[in-house]
């Protein structure tokens, strides 16, 4: 897979947020099939990052109804990655 496979979208949320802001930490929705090492390789490509840790976990769908049908949602991956001393993701900023 190449990186833009592996990457979906970022996840901007609160958490995330306080994250980026505290930590380093980003947060990404991911490939279901991907692991850590192609995680961490694919954001080093992306945007050209020094990548420490990847914690990565998957989130099962939930069940919402539409209208009289109950409907499940997709399970997906997320993984919360945490970049080396000084280095930030442009498209974060100012979020």
């Amino acid at each position: 897979m190449n990186s833009t496979e592996i990457i979906i979208r970022p996840l901007i949320t609160e958490k995330s947020t306080f994250l980026q802001e505290t930590q380093r930490r980003y947060v990404f929705e991911v490939s279901r099939q991907s692991t850590k090492i192609e995680i961490k390789k694919a954001i080093e490509k992306a945007f050209n990052v020094s990548v420490i840790k990847v914690n990565t976990m998957n989130a099962k769908g939930k069940t919402k109804r539409f209208g009289p049908r109950p409907t499940v949602l997709k399970t997906w991956k997320k993984a919360i990655v945490q970049l080396a001393p000084g280095e930030t993701i442009t498209i974060f900023e100012g979020v």
